[in-house]
């Protein structure tokens, strides 16, 4: 099992959700987040007259999905919600060991369905 991790634009949860149900992920789990990358928060249409670094609101959404399923949902990630902007966000995948479902003990993939 993979867990991804996506920090982007807000805009951009309508095409992400769109995604993972495309490929059958039902469960994911998204938050409001403040952040930069290395571009210390600049936006070209932002002019700031200090070295200080700007925080930018962001959403950050992760779901835990089927090994084989990672790679076509990163393809679809980067061609639905690029920009070819700086601040497009970053996308994190981490290896996970174990899934379990409190209500019914369900543990690995079967959690996950």
């Amino acid at each position: 099992m993979k867990k991804i991790e996506i920090i982007t634009r807000p805009e951009k949860l309508s095409g992400i959700k769109s995604i993972l149900l495309g490929h059958a992920c039902e469960g994911m789990t998204v938050m409001s987040v403040m952040g930069c990358g290395k571009e210390r928060g600049y936006i070209s249409e932002m002019h700031f007259t200090s070295d200080d670094i700007n925080l930018l609101p962001k959403i950050m959404v992760f779901t835990v999905v089927e090994d084989d399923k990672c790679e076509d949902i990163l393809a679809d990630i980067s061609s639905v919600i690029s920009t070819g902007k700086t601040g497009d966000g970053k996308v994190f995948v981490i290896d996970i060991a174990e899934a379990m479902r409190v209500r019914t003990n369900e543990r690995g993939v079967d959690a996950l369905r």
